[in-house]
Parts: C-alpha cells; structure tokens; sequence
C-alpha cells in the first residue's frame, strides 16, 4: 500500500488569512479592479443552455445499454454537472442577478442544481459562506478534512479511495463538522429536485435519473476536473494555503482555477477574474500555481508528504451576524 505520509498533523498557524491583506493592497493600488464587481450578464444564459442540454441527453440516454450510461454520465453528462456545481458556487456569490437580487441568485442555483439529481446548491450557499469567512477556521471551515480522514487516508491506495469516495465526504463532513439547521430554501431545494427527478422518471425512465446522478458522484470524485477540489487549498509548498490554477480547463469550470484572485475579490465573477491577475500582476506572478489538474492528483496520492493533513487550519472568533 505505499509508505506512510510524513504528515500527521494540520499545519496550525495563528495569522490571519493572507487574502484580506492582499485585497486591501491591491484595492490601493488599482482602485480599477472595483469596476469588475457585479453581475455577469451571460452566467444565466450560459447555465440554462447547460441545463437544458442535460434534459435533452436524458432523453436521449433513455434506451441505451448501463454500459454506455455509465460511459456517457462520466465522459460527458458528469462534466456538465461538475460544471454545474462551479456554476452554482458562482451564483452563491451572487453574481448571476447581482446583490440587489439576492433571491433570484438563490433560485437561479436551484434551477442550475436540476442535472445534478439530488439537491446541492441550498446547502453549499450555507456553508461556503464560512469558507470564505473563516478560511481554514477549525470547525467552521467544512472543507478542511476531519481528522480521521487525514489519519486514515495516509497511503497511496487509501489516498486514491479517499478521491474516489470525495462526494461522499463532502456532502457528509459538514453534518459532523459544523451542523447546522435546516433552512426553508434547502426545503424548496429538495422538493424541487425530487420533483424534476420523478417527472424525469416518469416520461423516460430509471436510466436517465441513473445518468444524472452517476455523472455528479463520478465527475466530483476520480475526474480531472475534480483536481481542482485539490489544488485550491491543499500545501504543497509550505507557507502558501491557496493556490491557483492556469489551464485549458478553466473554459470549462467558470475559471475556479483562479482561486487566489477568487479568495481575493469573491464579488467578481469567475469570467473576469483573468482581468484581476492581469491588472495586479505583480502580485499573483510570483506565487505558487498549478499548470494540471491531473498532476495535482497525480502528486496527491504518490507524493508522501501530501495528503488529507495537507491544509492550514487557524482558530476563528465568530463574526457577528448582521
């Protein structure tokens, strides 16, 4: 099974995340970059053609054989929903209406949740808040991994399982972590999923539901596009807690791989966020990045010092909530 990671713990630091100070910076300097806030007048239309794209491939899913739906939900319906999910991660910072709309940005997420088969995007705008708020907060931070899995998932083959079994772990580490009460949005969420699913199910089938649901587990687990779940905030140098990337499968996944410009400003939406690095240069040139998104899975499992330990975690005061 491989050696053992060196790691056995987090890397505990007592200093503020780095993105607050960088957005002052840069703020001073190019006051510009203000000018990129806001909506992104396409992400609705981009989005609802993705959708609608899905329930077309339904249908036409609806006869095939279960080898060839489980083929088709992995090499194309589980990147659409994997896109999907990224679109929805926009959204929750309310850039598909703007912030003056924030009810539509919420229903908007629930509408592009419909081809992922089961209810997403209501829980994700919950926590992904603290993400932001508390990067690398213990026990508010629900994407750091728990300490069994980083205890655990230490070898290379249990490193792979650990990929594998990704989705599972991030819909259920929160509920562990960080529990918190159930909102009537996530109400509406699953009703409206639930819903699309059984009308799915009565005009086409089981198969379609299978094509959906296979393509969100397979695409978020061992997928390249799943390395961006790694690369984001995982150390692979010592001292630097996020990390961008700059490849092709930025056309595909909103430009997430910008995620230090991302932490940076999360009110600009993920197609201008290239402009971001571009203006302020001189601070995002130097720092560590990734090229490859499969490479990044490739060291995660085969590198032994890299593993679910291999994040910074900091202690948080509760913000007040307004």
């Amino acid at each position: 099974m491989g050696n053992r990671v060196t790691r056995d713990d987090f890397e505990w630091v007592y200093t503020e995340q780095p993105h607050t100070q960088r957005r002052k910076e840069i703020l001073a300097k190019y006051p510009e970059i203000k000018t990129l806030m806001g909506p992104d007048p396409h992400l609705k239309w981009i989005v609802s053609g993705m959708v609608f794209l899905q329930f077309l491939a339904c249908y036409l899913v609806k006869d095939l054989s279960w080898k060839w739906i489980f083929f088709w939900a992995y090499a194309f319906g589980g990147c659409i929903n994997h896109s999907l999910t990224l679109a929805i991660h926009d959204i929750s910072h309310n850039v598909a209406f703007g912030h003056k709309q924030t009810k539509w940005n919420r229903w908007f997420a629930v509408f592009a949740n419909l081809p992922i088969g089961v209810p997403y995007s209501a829980s994700f705008k919950k926590y992904h808040i603290d993400h932001h708020r508390y990067l690398g907060g213990d026990s508010l931070d629900v994407d750091i991994p728990t300490d069994f899995e980083g205890w655990f998932f230490c070898t290379p083959l249990r490193k792979l399982l650990w990929l594998f079994f990704q989705p599972l772990f991030y819909s259920l580490r929160p509920l562990y972590v960080n529990p918190k009460a159930i909102t009537q949005m996530e109400i509406f969420n699953a009703f409206a999923q639930f819903s699309v699913d059984l009308i799915i199910y009565y005009l086409w089938g089981l198969k379609p539901i299978i094509y959906l649901i296979a393509g969100s587990i397979l695409c978020m687990g061992l997928h390249p596009i799943s390395g961006h779940f790694i690369a984001e905030h995982y150390m692979f140098l010592k001292g630097y807690e996020t990390y961008s990337y700059y490849g092709p499968l930025n056309w595909l996944t909103f430009n997430v791989g910008y995620h230090m410009e991302h932490h940076d400003f999360p009110s600009i939406p993920g197609c201008r966020l290239p402009m971001v690095k571009k203006i302020a240069a001189e601070y995002y040139d130097n720092l560590p990045h990734h090229l490859s998104w499969i490479r990044v899975l490739w060291d995660f499992v085969f590198d032994d010092t890299i593993g679910p330990y291999s994040r910074v975690k900091r202690l948080c005061k509760l913000a007040k909530e307004s």
